[in-house]
């Protein structure tokens, strides 16, 4: 199998990993920079080159898409997409994930359970959209925000606002959550592959932190899920069309809810938590598919 790996950085943990991974099941394997990448577009007649020379033959394409160059990352996997080679998460998939708003509606669409979630634009409305939520504490999120950050926990109403209107300020597109005491700065981390979760850990935050990710000084232990938690991951990995998905769940009085769907989860974490070679599978999932596809 030829195999090419999307990612601007060949020494990140997870990008080292499925390299060794590919490796050692005998593949060739190419980490591609998305950034030097491009296309020709025509009618029937696709064209990739990566640093002056053209791309060819590539069986699979696993995305390390940083959210940072979502945009033209997604491009590079859709022409790839277009040129025959399978992966595991489309481009269109991926850019489902990556709007939280978008993503919370498809979630909600499918009957999923979510924490309460609100969203507007006009800031003379600030206290309306507030009353959505009910009372304080609130979660206020940047849409594009990663492993915790532009994430703030407003504790009174006067507070909620002075965030809002300082987002305004600053034209950034964010939600507003209920706040969901009982989990005690703890989420958990279902790893799906290939319609199974193969691996999952607990986070919890340190002491005055309420944000459980790894990033902000949270600890994680591997933990077992329930059966409703295991559904409920891969019921939404399954709603945004993600064969490798990072699915967060958070432990609530009325069952798990869903928090969010990472389509470019870290590889660390999880394997240190859990011992699992989550890698290891991913190269699995890629293999079973191109048999399949070669015997079709």
């Amino acid at each position: 199998m030829k195999l090419a790996i999307l990612s601007r950085n060949t020494r990140l943990y997870s990008t080292r990993r499925l390299v060794e991974a590919a490796r050692a099941r005998g593949h060739q394997v190419r980490v591609l920079d998305p950034l030097r990448c491009y296309m020709r577009i025509a009618p029937d007649d696709f064209a990739l080159h990566y640093r002056g020379r053209a791309l060819r033959g590539v069986d699979a394409v696993i995305p390390r898409i940083g959210t940072t160059i979502t945009f033209y990352g997604t491009a590079v996997l859709r022409q790839m997409e277009l040129m025959g080679a399978y992966t595991p998460n489309g481009a269109d998939a991926i850019l489902k994930a990556r709007d939280k708003l978008r993503c919370l509606q498809l979630l909600a669409v499918a009957g999923l359970p979510l924490p309460c979630t609100a969203f507007g634009d006009n800031p003379d409305d600030t206290a309306d959209l507030l009353s959505l939520l009910g009372e304080p504490p609130h979660v206020i999120k940047l849409n594009e925000g990663t492993q915790g950050q532009g994430v703030v926990l407003a504790e009174k109403r006067s507070s909620s606002q002075s965030v809002i209107e300082a987002f305004r300020g600053l034209y950034a597109n964010f939600l507003v959550q209920e706040f969901i005491a009982e989990a005690n700065g703890c989420d958990l981390r279902c790893f799906v592959v290939g319609g199974r979760v193969i691996a999952a850990m607990q986070r919890c935050a340190q002491p005055g932190e309420f944000r459980a990710n790894l990033h902000r000084g949270g600890n994680a232990v591997a933990v077992k899920l329930s059966a409703a938690e295991r559904r409920l991951a891969l019921h939404a990995a399954a709603t945004l069309g993600l064969e490798v998905a990072g699915v967060d769940l958070i432990r609530s009085a009325r069952g798990p809810l869903l928090l969010e769907v990472n389509a470019s989860p870290g590889l660390e974490g999880i394997e240190a938590a859990s011992g699992v070679d989550v890698a290891g599978a991913i190269i699995a999932l890629i293999e079973r598919h191109l048999r399949r596809r070669r015997a079709r």
